[in-house]
């Protein structure tokens, strides 16, 4: 699923990364917990979390994560945005609960981890 499928599937608005829009996602996982992204080990991967704040930019850097997708109406900050321009990473934030948004994402074909 590229990047421009997931704005128009979650209604999602694009605050970092404009440039990888054609860029293809294969997986995605959701999680406000942070030590849980620490435990991935693969690459293509979508974050989808609530937790809005530079931690979990440097933690989808040291997970390897380009792609992160905010759920619910959660603000992306200006530092946010520039760790996220420094790492090349996509950042995208939404209106829905994480529910709906992995429900949207799956019934459209993203694929889970787990």
């Amino acid at each position: 699923m590229t990047i421009q499928e997931i704005l128009m599937r979650t209604e999602g608005e694009i605050r970092c990364g404009e440039h990888r829009k054609d860029e293809t996602v294969g997986r995605a996982f959701c999680s406000d917990l942070m030590s849980d992204v620490l435990t991935l080990g693969c690459q293509d991967v979508l974050l989808v979390t609530g937790l809005a704040n530079v931690q979990a930019i440097r933690t989808a850097e040291m997970a390897d994560i380009s792609y992160i997708l905010f759920v619910r109406n959660k603000n992306i900050t200006d530092e946010m945005v520039q760790l996220a321009r420094e790492n090349n990473m996509v950042l995208i934030q939404c209106k829905s609960s994480m529910f709906k948004v992995a429900g949207e994402l799956f019934t459209a074909g993203l694929q889970p981890i787990y």
